[in-house]
């Protein structure tokens, strides 16, 4: 938040195999969370250095917390915590065959309904091969199935018993392991296959003149309310514009009341409205200014019809000080002292870090829930929950975590299990933002049986920005962040991503000169005057089209920020916020939409883009190939960042498909056009 400024299935089993492991680690916390508008300042506290400085949370309010460049360590995340009733062990499946089997599966006890639909198994070096997840601590019994209809006990398993029909089937003793993985989240839906778009809703489009209320004073209107609403939403799901993204999750804006009164950003001069939702003053209501709770609740519903689910922002660290909620229980509330008589201010009186940091007030109007208050938590977590049963959301994005008590997570992870899931049969998803370079920090609140599900990966998106998007390094450089990501969020769904409301508007990174010498910029030089424009031509827009093929053929739930489809510019905070451009397209514009669609189809066609196993096949410099196995299928990408056209190896021998171009192309070398990559298929 930037302020001013189903049990077990076999499908659940398959998507274990090739890397869906269950959530079980977390972290949140954003940029505008942790620097007050306008002033620019970063404060790393025990954060790595790194070289650049997170913005404020100038023009739109409290969102998170500054960032860093700091790479962070690679982390070891420790095996996920669950019951041993949950835990799997990888067991790896091997079956010589004869050489004349089209295909071999593995069917048996492992999961609930796998003796019925099993685990297909892949040619490798001249045998079949699968990995399995197979319960922890309990024998396994199977059977290999050739061609779809010959049932056979392993041959090179000589522990059998009786499979009560006259045969036998293959058992594996009960076994344990360490690192173990979780089962699948409970639910139809798995997060893992989620692709995310952030409707900045007063940004995004006007369904509803009639809502928009009257102008607040001495608010200029880059930081004043524009007119976008859940009717303009609701009006775009209808044309299928999401759709045609392959977007599957809405993320919105904080639904909720907030403030009609202006707030003067810290430093700075400009005043800003509450337009982004950061600023709350009735949380048992809705923003009028989008719409009533019966059209936010058609929106969810009408969502729900299309196959899209809908997560919001929420806002739990602090009310505006118009609330009733801080009038009526300001004990509930730090107060603004730093204990040595002055303010406790963020960055001003208190440090951003560490427990001055889960105390201090982000502005003067912006009082800060004291959640150590059991009465102050209980209400908090109580609207919280209140929200998912009036709405029926399926996931919220918590804003500002590292800035409030761990313990309002558990609690809402708690409420959510005991009282949301047993009616829904599905996981209420959570995602943090810790605006950082530092993994530990990211990862500390990644748990999605205990905290959070997921987290932005912002390391992993400056390593995107600085090394596709500006030419900055190798691409060496790139691999390194990916493995570490890997590595440090092993266990969480995270969201990857390459830019938000609280950075500047990706496409200027991706200039032939980039406007910013560095990926964890701000931007704030240019956000109120001498403001950038849309850039000429194609090689931008190319540039970025890779960037969004790397996320899109790489698990995570790679998001969409509004506007990023089609190049929207604009400098830092209030000017990353632009109204939504539904017209007028440039070339270079159009070319990077049909893209996003494009990728939007291939990574729904290939359950390995999402849930596969990565492997760097080669990396240069500019050229880098990959595969992504999983599934039964493998996918074979390879990206080119330079102004020329390369030859990128590594690949198998035989034809392949383009899925991007539909063009056939054979290995083992393939040439990538300039500022391009291939998504490879046989």
């Amino acid at each position: 938040m930037r302020m001013p400024s189903a049990p077990w299935t076999a499908i659940a089993l398959v998507g274990s195999l090739f890397g869906m492991t269950a959530a079980t680690a977390c972290s949140d916390d954003s940029l505008m969370d942790r620097y007050p508008p306008g002033t620019g300042a970063f404060d790393p506290g025990s954060v790595p250095p790194g070289p650049g400085s997170g913005s404020g949370y100038g023009a739109g309010g409290p969102s998170g917390g500054g960032g860093d460049g700091g790479s962070g360590g690679v982390i070891d995340p420790g095996p996920p915590q669950c019951d041993d009733s949950s835990k799997r062990c990888d067991h790896m499946f091997t079956y010589a065959g004869t050489g004349n089997e089209a295909s071999v599966e593995i069917r048996g006890s492992f999961a609930p309904g796998a003796w019925d639909d099993g685990v297909q198994m892949t040619r490798q070096n001249d045998q079949w091969v699968a990995t399995v997840p197979i319960p922890y601590g309990q024998s396994v019994q199977y059977k290999l199935v050739i061609d779809g209809t010959t049932w056979i006990s392993d041959p090179g398993n000589p522990n059998q018993v009786d499979d009560g029909f006259g045969g036998k089937n293959s058992l594996i003793e009960a076994t344990t392991c360490d690192p173990w993985t979780c089962e699948e989240l409970p639910g139809t839906f798995n997060w893992r296959d989620a692709v995310l778009y952030f409707v900045f809703v007063d940004r995004f489009f006007n369904g509803d003149p009639s809502n928009d209320g009257p102008s607040i004073p001495q608010v200029q209107p880059p930081a004043a309310y524009q007119g976008g609403d859940w009717a303009g939403v609701r009006q775009k799901l209808a044309e299928g514009y999401f759709t045609e993204l392959g977007v599957n999750v809405l993320w919105l804006t904080v639904p909720m009341d907030n403030t009609d009164q202006a707030g003067q950003g810290n430093g700075e001069s400009h005043m800003y409205s509450a337009y982004h939702g950061y600023w709350p003053r009735d949380l048992t209501q809705p923003e009028a200014r989008f719409g009533t709770m019966a059209e936010f609740k058609a929106l969810v519903d009408e969502a729900h019809a299309m196959g899209i689910k809908v997560i919001v922002d929420y806002a739990m660290n602090h009310v505006h000080a118009s609330s009733p909620v801080y009038q009526q229980n300001q004990s509930w509330f730090w107060p603004n002292d730093n204990g040595s008589g002055g303010n406790c201010i963020c960055g001003d009186g208190c440090s951003w870090d560490g427990a001055q940091g889960r105390r201090c007030w982000f502005t003067s109007y912006l009082p800060d829930f004291n959640f150590t208050v059991a009465a102050a938590r209980n209400w908090s977590v109580d609207n919280a929950v209140w929200w998912i049963k009036e709405t029926g959301i399926d996931g919220y994005r918590l804003d500002a975590v590292k800035h409030i008590e761990d313990q309002w997570i558990i609690d809402l992870r708690n409420r959510v299990k005991s009282e949301i899931l047993p009616s829904t049969g599905e996981h209420f998803y959570m995602v943090g933002e810790t605006f950082t370079g530092d993994r530990g920090l990211i990862n500390h609140y990644v748990d999605s049986y205990r905290m959070l599900d997921g987290q932005f990966d912002f390391p992993l998106r400056a390593s995107i920005v600085r090394t596709l998007l500006m030419r900055h390094g190798s691409l060496n450089e790139l691999v390194n962040e990916l493995n570490i990501s890997d590595g440090a969020f092993a266990n969480g769904i995270m969201s990857t991503f390459i830019g938000n409301h609280d950075v500047p508007r990706s496409i200027h990174f991706a200039e032939d000169t980039p406007m910013w010498g560095d990926a964890w910029d701000g931007g704030k030089d240019r956000n109120w005057s001498n403001l950038p424009g849309l850039p000429g031509g194609a090689s931008a827009f190319e540039r970025l089209a890779n960037g969004f093929t790397l996320i899109y053929t790489t698990k995570g739930v790679p998001l969409i920020y509004y506007g990023d489809e089609i190049g929207l510019p604009g400098a830092g905070d209030p000017d990353n916020r632009r109204f939504m451009a539904w017209s007028g397209y440039s070339a270079g514009q159009t070319k990077l939409l049909n893209h996003m669609k494009k990728l939007g189809t291939i990574r729904a066609a290939h359950p390995a883009l999402r849930r596969g196993n990565r492997q760097t096949l080669t990396v240069n410099t500019d050229t880098l190939a990959y595969s992504m196995t999983g599934s039964g299928e493998t996918v074979y990408v390879t990206i080119n960042r330079s102004d020329t056209a390369q030859q990128v190896g590594g690949l198998p021998a035989g034809q392949f498909t383009d899925a991007l171009t539909n063009e056939s192309v054979s290995g083992p070398t393939v040439t990538v056009p300039p500022r391009s990559s291939r998504i490879l298929v046989q």
